[in-house]
């Protein structure tokens, strides 16, 4: 493989690492052209002058200092602030990672598809809240989309060398998170220390309890009706506990096709790094007979609402995605506070969605805009019920 250029953005984080792994791994075959994180200025650094990226860019001004202060002696750039990452984003890469967490990703993101090259999507917002904005941009600007996420990453390898005319149905696997057996009443008394271990993989708080509440896969369901268009009602899920079976796609003939792979997300990311070829990871491959067995069980919507809520979500269209989002994102964090109980969190999601905030999006301000009136009207409902 000839040598390729590449950004990441969110570079501190578990996306960013583990991309940075593979590119350590690989070193020949990459030139780092820019890295971003929040505030992590001495670890961004670290990574700056191990990777000899052109920039490095963190998004709180007031790391700005430290960061420089850490570059010292060498020739990298360091910048920060909001303009500072879209300036990074826009510098063109063969590859950009696109894995800031949550709004503060869109602009970036956008930047980057402006410039036409392979975008490797790890960023939910940019689909879940600006789906038809995103794929709009990527269409007018000739970039190439790769997901991220192990479930649409699996997808997308199932449909390789697929007409996805021929697609009847496309299947995304759901963990069921650390509470798949627990009953409503269970539920109700939650803790977030409980909610956060998450049986299969290493993951963040939020997207642990959003595994949890089976939010994510309502997010995820949303980003699979913007990445592969077979229409809503040829999108399902179902619940594999065992996180092997990363998602499947089922053609007219009765073929069904799967991805297995193990619980790491260096293999979709290796996936969508070395597209249309293939590249060595250090994972572990499958032992099945280890693994013993495999298991299946459709979701609970009454139990978990929060697939039932996406769907409405999609079907509705506009700015539903949107303020479904960033409503989620509020309650999850009331409830990571121990301000709400846990079933509290896709009721406050659910009594935001009813409000009707606003008219569909048509550019990127548009979502912007929607996710700060949702985000505002969610904190309203975070006080405790009396």
């Amino acid at each position: 493989m000839k040598s390729r250029s590449i950004t990441v953005l969110g570079a501190t984080g578990s996306i960013g690492a583990s991309t940075l792994d593979l590119i350590r791994r690989h070193r020949d075959e990459w030139r780092v052209v820019a890295l971003t994180a929040h505030s992590s200025a001495a670890e961004l650094a670290a990574l700056a002058r191990e990777f000899q990226a052109e920039i490095v860019v963190v998004s709180d001004e007031a790391a700005l200092p430290a960061l420089r202060e850490a570059l010292a002696g060498t020739t990298i750039e360091a910048a920060a602030g909001p303009a500072a990452l879209i300036d990074a984003a826009a510098r063109g890469a063969d590859v950009t990672v696109a894995a800031i967490v949550g709004c503060a990703g869109l602009a970036p993101t956008m930047a980057a598809i402006e410039q036409g090259g392979v975008i490797a999507l790890a960023n939910k917002e940019a689909l879940v809240s600006a789906g038809d904005v995103m794929t709009a941009a990527v269409a007018r600007h000739g970039a190439t989309l790769l997901p991220v996420d192990s479930e649409h990453n699996a997808i997308f390898q199932c449909l390789q060398g697929n007409d996805i005319a021929h697609v009847h149905a496309i299947t995304l696997t759901a963990s069921g998170g650390p509470f798949r057996d627990w009953s409503l009443e269970q539920l109700e008394k939650a803790t977030p220390v409980e909610a956060v271990k998450h049986p299969n993989w290493s993951m963040g708080a939020k997207i642990s309890v959003d595994s949890a509440t089976m939010m994510n896969k309502g997010l995820e369901f949303i980003e699979a009706y913007h990445l592969f268009p077979v229409g809503v009602e040829r999108l399902r899920i179902i619940v594999h506990p065992q996180s092997i079976v990363h998602s499947m796609v089922e053609y007219r003939d009765g073929s069904t096709l799967a991805q297995l792979g193990p619980s790491d997300m260096r293999v979709p990311i290796a996936s969508a790094l070395a597209w249309p070829a293939r590249m060595d990871t250090p994972c572990a491959p499958l032992d099945l007979a280890a693994i013993g067995q495999l298991t299946f069980r459709a979701p609970d919507e009454t139990r978990f609402p929060a697939t039932r809520l996406a769907r409405a979500a999609v079907i509705e269209g506009g700015a539903a995605p949107a303020v479904m989002n960033a409503a989620n994102e509020i309650a999850v964090a009331a409830f990571l506070n121990s301000q709400i109980g846990f079933t509290r969190i896709v009721q406050s999601v659910e009594n935001v969605l009813s409000l009707k905030l606003a008219p569909a999006p048509t550019c990127l301000e548009d979502v912007i805009a929607v996710d700060a009136e949702a985000r505002a009207r969610a904190r309203e409902m975070m006080e405790p019920v009396r």
